[in-house]
This record gives structure tokens, sequence and C-alpha cells, in this order.
């Protein structure tokens, strides 16, 4: 081949390689999405995000990595450490961190965070979201209170922060409905993912009579299984795993919530707001867990109570109560 040929082709090689390099051919790669979690990834609260992240990784839209186990002090470091890597979105719990994490959006304007928070939005690129899965959990209630026969009910919760006290008080309302004359004992283990410490403040309440436990963190459905007791599950399903004690769940789906938040920075229009809504029944961000192996074992009078409550609930007739006090013993 001539000297001039191969130089033209050479050349036509690196201008198709130009070519693909344009903006317009990285607007079509995958986003990049980090997530950052205090706990283990099988915790049932951060499970619901790296499970929406991962559909949308299998979709093939975003390249998603995440830090779990990551201390509060190490927080803000893992923050800038993806901000600099890239991601266009970074997403995780800011609770315990709220004032590091607002000062790291600051620092990277351009990248778009959606964090867990009890806060309010911080424009222009620092969104929130939290669990309002109250109507489920109200539901739960109902059913607790109808399926317990001592009238003696347990909750055992890690915090008593919004997020979970909202939860615990709309199951306490939904219980209060079928069952006026219902008591409850409370309990917060002050940890997000101690099982072994759920498990012993579970024990100590079915020891004083009560036969239902509203299970808001792992270990309490193992203790209501070695005593025979029932169980309400939270933000997942575990009835697979304990079939004659998790009676029903309030399921959180965090698929809204993320899917709502890629669109808008692939559309280049993502801003700070409120991501709670997306949380709730009517946006398919909760639901009540089907009954599966007690549905034949609640009594057809209550299953329709549920039943129409949630209906209610779904055409907008009736509002669960937001209530972020701490519950207390009762």
């Amino acid at each position: 081949m001539p000297s001039n040929r191969r130089h033209v082709l050479a050349a036509a090689a690196a201008a198709a390689s130009m070519l693909l390099a344009t903006p317009a051919a990285f607007a079509q790669s995958k986003m990049k999405v980090a997530a950052i979690y205090t706990v283990p990834v099988e915790q049932q609260w951060v499970s619901r995000i790296d499970k929406a992240l991962k559909a949308a990784a299998g979709r093939g839209e975003v390249e998603y990595v995440f830090s779990e186990n990551v201390a509060n002090a190490d927080y803000e470091r893992v923050m800038r450490q993806y901000a600099e890597q890239g991601n266009v979105l970074i997403v995780g719990e800011s609770f315990a961190v709220e004032a590091a994490a607002r000062k790291v959006a600051k620092d990277y304007p351009k990248v778009a965070f959606l964090m867990g928070s009890s806060g309010k939005p911080q424009a222009p690129n620092f969104s929130v979201f939290d669990n309002y899965i109250q109507e489920p959990a109200y539901l739960t209630g109902m059913i607790a209170g109808g399926m317990s026969k001592s009238g003696k009910i347990g909750l055992v919760g890690g915090y008593p922060i919004p997020e979970v006290n909202r939860l615990m008080n709309a199951f306490i309302e939904g219980a209060k409905e079928v069952n006026p004359k219902a008591t409850f004992t409370v309990s917060f283990i002050n940890s997000w993912f101690d099982p072994p410490k759920a498990k012993e403040a579970a024990f100590a309440m079915v020891d004083k009579g009560v036969d239902v436990l509203y299970a808001e963190r792992f270990g309490v459905s193992d203790a209501a299984k070695e005593r025979k007791v029932l169980a309400i599950g939270n933000v997942i399903n575990t009835q697979d795993k304990y079939p004659e004690t998790v009676v029903a769940s309030a399921l959180w789906h965090m698929e809204p919530t993320i899917d709502a938040a890629l669109a808008a920075v692939k559309a280049g229009q993502f801003k700070a707001e409120d991501y709670g809504r997306y949380s709730l029944m009517k946006a398919k961000g909760s639901e009540l867990a089907p009954l599966g192996s007690f549905d034949a074992k609640l009594p057809a009078e209550l299953k329709s109570k549920v039943m129409a409550k949630q209906q209610a609930i779904l055409d907008g007739k009736f509002s669960v109560k937001v209530n972020d006090a701490a519950p207390k013993t009762k």
C-alpha cells in the first residue's frame, strides 16, 4: 500500500474516533451513580435503595457503585471521593451527618445529591427523601389489633427519630381502630443494626404478655418465632423466612423515588426538592404485603375492614396522620 494511502486511512480513523467522542455520544453513556450506606447493605432500609439502583443498572441506565458500613466520621470523605470520581448522582442517608453532607453538596453544585434526611431540600442540588410508608403501617396495625388475643402489642425500634416514630404511631392508630382497648409497649435499641439487642428487647415484651410484635428492626421476628407469638414486618417482606410468624408487612419501594431522580438528572433538570411523595401508596412507593401464608388465617371480617381501609387510602378518602413524635408505652 502506498505511503500516502496509509496516511489517508490513518487520518480517517482519527476523525472517526473524534466523532465518537463528541458530547452527544457522551450523553448516551451510562450515568455514574454512587450510594453511601452507614449500615450493611442487607439492612432493611438501605436494601430498598440498593434494590432500586441495581434495577436501574440492570436496565443499562447507570453504572452503580456503593460503600457500606461507612462510619459517620468517614461519611464526608466518601462523599467527596465519589463526587471527584465523576458520579452525577450520589444517594445516601444523612440523618446523623446532616451538616457534613450539606457542606459537600455546596462544594459540588453540579453533582445531584439525593439523601435520606429529616431536613429540608437545600438549593440547588440537595434533595431529600424518606420512608413515608405510614399508610401500609396503619393497615398492619389494624391486622395486629385484630390478631392479638391478649390485646398487648409490642413495638421494637431503632432510634426514636421521625422516620421511625411516624410508622410506629400509624401502626398504633391502626391497631386502636380495631381494638380501642389495646395496650402498647415501646422500646428503642439505639442502633440501626443490632439483631441480638432487638431480640432481647422483644423477649422482655413477650415475658410481659405481648403476643404481637412490631418488628421495625431485624431480630424481633426471630424472638417472635422462638416464643411462638406473631410479628408484623416493616419495609421488607420476610414472611418467606417466617411463614408461621410474620402476619403482614408494610413494604417500601424505592423505585419510584430513584427513577424520578434519574430522569431529572438525565434531563438536566435535577433540583433541590422533597421526594417523600414517591413513597406513598398512590405512587406505588409503598404497599401492604400480600398476606400469603396468613391469608386464610385472618378472620374474614378483619380482612374486609383492612381491604376497605386500603381502598379508602388509595381513593384519597382516608388520610393517615403523620405523627413524628416519639411513641410511648401506654
